[in-house]
């Protein structure tokens, strides 16, 4: 037995998942449900697309099958890829909308008042070595949980001040 089911189904050139259910009615009719599905799709709407419904003899089913599934289907695809092509597109304009950009600008600028901070500290801390504050400098040293992005360079400049200390005391 020869059949050119799958054939015709690519022939429609249809993106999107088929889904067919076939089940076994009264006096050997069938009931065929078919749904064509696409999960790039986000939009809640996807889940309100009805399946194509056919009840009836087999031969009728066969006979009337392809012709009547064929605009439905490009419709439905049509309809998904839009929706998945939406959802792309409106993350990219989120991406680029006044309210993001601020949002970045935010950050960007907190990070900076942040960096000013910290060198405002550590300059304080130069200007009380160089008068040989070592304990006031070391008390001034931002703090490690502070500045967690600059930790390295507070434990060496730690490091640096309890060596000088060391130094001047023996003196």
């Amino acid at each position: 037995m020869k059949t050119n089911f799958f054939q015709s189904i690519a022939e429609m050139q249809v993106q999107g998942d088929w889904k067919i259910t076939i089940k076994t009615g009264e006096a050997g009719a069938l009931i065929v449900s078919v749904l064509l599905s696409n999960d790039k799709a986000d939009d809640e709407a996807r889940k309100r697309i009805p399946p194509m419904l056919f009840n009836g003899p087999p031969e009728e089913i066969d006979a009337s099958f392809f012709a009547t599934i064929a605009a439905p289907a490009k419709e439905t695809a049509a309809l998904l890829t839009n929706m998945a092509e939406y959802a792309k597109q409106l993350e990219e304009a989120k991406k680029h909308s006044k309210m993001e950009q601020d949002k970045d600008s935010k950050e960007k600028k907190e990070k900076e008042e942040r960096k000013k901070k910290y060198d405002a500290q550590m300059k304080k801390v130069d200007e009380l070595e160089e008068g040989k504050k070592i304990h006031e400098a070391i008390a001034n040293l931002p703090k490690e949980k502070d500045y967690p992005e600059h930790v390295e360079d507070i434990k060496k400049r730690l490091e640096e001040l309890r060596k000088k200390n060391a130094q001047l005391s023996l003196m």
